[in-house]
């Protein structure tokens, strides 16, 4: 399996969207400083993620997601919020859309 995926950082107020095979390690890369484009930003929350079964899939997916604006990225995981691994991230975002 693999996904794509967003996060977010309250720190920065802005999203990161990848893919990736392993969801828990590439977080964990994120949080702890090894992924350059997102070192100022952690703490990241896990606010969407979705599975693909092909490395491409997950691509074609990421660069679609990487071409949304903000505004469209939060009415996309609004609308695909299955893919939220808590409510806690869910009421994050539909208070970030209310802005």
């Amino acid at each position: 399996m693999f996904y794509a995926y967003i996060l977010y950082s309250k720190k920065l107020n802005s999203f990161y969207k990848g893919e990736t095979g392993n969801i828990k390690d590439r977080l964990n890369r994120h949080n702890n400083g090894y992924e350059r484009a997102t070192q100022s930003g952690f703490p990241w929350i896990l606010v969407w993620k979705g599975e693909k079964a092909t490395k491409s899939e997950a691509k074609l997916l990421e660069r679609k997601l990487k071409n949304l604006s903000v505004k469209r990225t939060i009415e996309f995981i609004l609308k695909y919020y299955e893919g939220v691994p808590s409510s806690d991230e869910l009421l994050l975002i539909q208070k970030l859309s209310e802005c």
